[in-house]
Parts: structure tokens; sequence; C-alpha cells
């Protein structure tokens, strides 16, 4: 494994071949250190030492048809969490100003469902709308499930500048972990955000029992989609979920997983996502050498680490909050905005809200 020249690979926005990609993979964890600082040497280079901060407003939650294994909020799961309908405005507005205020400059907004029918779309344009009011300065990404092109259009047209659909895993191994739709499908969603003049964000789950060759699939899967920003998940093994028993991920695997992900896609905001403090522990600063975006706080049915903790990390490792001056950020810490940092639990309210009124 020659890291020397994967990074110079790397470094002219060129992806890492496949044989190397499986060596970043295979490689031995005493390797990892060195691993994380030629990946790292590829973040710098396009993204300085600048974290995007990216926080959660879940919509809707649970109650969808879809039968994704890893999923709390699928057909099928006896998972614990919250389910409640859409959120009124007031709630919206109050759940984005949290995250806005503590130094996330993209928020995402997340329904869960098949996809919104044509009045959904418009309600989430008119959330699009009134953020857009407050916060002008902020980039909103939607997640809504399956779109065409001319519902990506219509929430470009109200402000949204990207769309999450994630591929999740490979070709290979998507029918093992859903049966109600296919791969296809997503990378169909993927092509029709860019179609309707959105960012794509397409990103993948590590840890359902994929192999090494079918982690690089998804990886390079991604890079021909032209995806701008790649969130990578490991696997909250919810309890009632299929998944629940999958925990082999170690903080060694999930940094070669990033590292590979990174050396794929050299010029993308690689994203360290879902799963981040439950699997990395005591090694979850070395994310922010190689990823150049975090979610701050809670994800959708799962609570992340308290966010006055992102961003102490983010402050003791030496980099910078995107948009926001060091000074600023610093005075942000100590701003709960998430779960107390001695636990980090596999259950929770729902990103980005409190207890809503239409639970």
């Amino acid at each position: 494994m020659n890291l020397n020249s994967m990074v110079d690979t790397a470094l002219t926005g060129t992806p890492i071949d496949r044989a190397d990609a499986l060596a970043v993979l295979a490689a031995d964890d005493a390797e990892v250190m060195s691993i994380v600082a030629a990946a790292g040497r590829v973040r710098r280079h396009f993204f300085g030492n600048t974290v995007l901060l990216n926080y959660l407003v879940n919509l809707k939650s649970g109650m969808c048809p879809e039968d994704c294994s890893y999923c709390s909020q699928a057909l099928g799961s006896k998972a614990e969490i919250l389910k409640y309908t859409w959120l009124t405005p007031e709630q919206v507005s109050e759940a984005v100003r949290a995250g806005v205020e503590r130094g996330a400059s993209t928020v995402c907004l997340v329904a869960s469902g098949r996809g919104p029918s044509e009045r959904e779309v418009g309600k989430v344009a008119d959330y699009i709308e009134g953020i857009h009011a407050e916060h002008p300065q902020v980039t909103i990404c939607a997640c809504l499930g399956f779109v065409d092109e001319q519902k990506a259009a219509r929430l470009a047209e109200a402000g949204a500048a990207r769309y999450n659909h994630n591929l999740n895993t490979s070709e290979s191994s998507y029918a093992d972990i859903c049966s109600t739709h296919t791969y296809d499908d997503r990378a169909r969603t993927v092509q029709a955000s860019r179609a309707g003049g959105l960012s794509p964000c397409s990103g993948l789950i590590a840890g359902m029992g994929e192999s090494d060759e079918q982690l690089v699939d998804v990886a390079f899967g991604l890079r021909e989609l032209a995806a701008e920003s790649v969130p990578v998940n490991f696997l909250l093994p919810f309890e009632g979920t299929p998944l629940a028993t999958h925990t082999e991920l170690t903080p060694q695997r999930c940094l070669k997983i990033l590292a590979m992900v990174r050396l794929v896609n050299p010029d993308a905001e690689v994203r360290a996502a879902a799963g981040r403090e439950y699997h990395l522990r005591s090694l979850q600063p070395l994310v922010l050498e190689i990823c150049n975006s975090i979610f701050l706080g809670d994800y959708l049915t799962s609570e992340g680490q308290a966010g006055a903790a992102d961003l102490a990390m983010i402050a003791d490792a030496g980099f910078e909050i995107l948009g926001k001056h060091p000074d600023e950020a610093r005075a942000g810490v100590g701003t709960d905005t998430g779960t107390d940092t001695a636990e980090v639990r596999i259950r929770a309210r729902g990103a980005g809200t409190e207890l809503p009124a239409n639970a």
C-alpha cells in the first residue's frame, strides 16, 4: 500500500483506483494513523481546516411504508422512537433557529416516507421560504424520499440548494437490506435532484454486513453520480430492527472507511454522520482530519453527543467552523444542543425538536 502515491493521485481531484481503495480497508489496524494522516493531506488541500456544520430537523417521524432493515422508522420496525406527522411552521422555525445560533450553516429538512406528494412538496417549499426569510444566509438541504425532476425543481425554486438521498449500500447488496425499492430507484432520485437544479447529496451506511468490495462499489457509485456531499453513516443497531445484532464496526474500521471514501471522492464534502459517537468513541476527533463536515447535535431518531461537545471538539483540534469567526465559535462552547456526553444512546426524540404537540 503506497499511501504517498494515493495522496498524489487524490490531490489532482482524481479518485484512487479500486485496488488501492481495497488496500486501505484491508490494512492492519497498526496503519490507521498513517492512513488518517494521508487522507488528512487531501482533506486540507481541498478544504483547509474548516468544518461545515449541518443541523437536522426531522419534519415528520416514523410510519414509513418502506422496509429498509437498518431504519428505526421503517415498516415493521419495533424501535421505540417518536412518531409524529408534520411539524408546524413555528416548530420548524424554532428548531432551525437553535441550529443556526450554534454555528450550523446548512439545515437539513428531513421527512420520513417513500416520497412526498405534490401537496407535501408545497408544504416543504413554504417551510424553506420561511427559513430564508429569517436566515437568508443558510443553505437548505431537503431529504424527503423519492422525487422526480419537477419536484426537485419546485424545491429549488423555493430556495433549497441541496437534496439528500443516500445510496446506502452497493447495488449487489441492496436486496439484502430492502425489498420495497432498489438501488436504481435511489440512483435515479440523485440524478433527478441534479436535473431539477439541486446539488446532489448522497452517501452510505457502513456496518450492515457488507464486504470490502461492496463498500468500494458504493464509494465509486457515489463518485460516478458526482455527489457533491457524501455523508458516511455507521449503522446504529436499533433494538426492534432486523439489523439490531450488527455490531461489527470498530473505531479503526470506521476511520479506514472514512479515509477510503475521502480518497475516492477527494474533492467532495465528506461528512461524518450518524453513528460517529457510538462507534468512534475516544477516536472521534480524528474524523475531523478526514471529513470537512459533521452534524451538530442529534440525528433523526437518535441522540448525538451534546452540541457543546461538538463545538469543543472542533476548537480543541484546531479546526474552524465554516462561516464563523474562531472567537464566535469558541463563544458557543458550553451551549447544549444534544445529550449528555457520558452516554451516547441509540434512542431519542427526533432531531432538532422537542416533543411536538401533534406527536
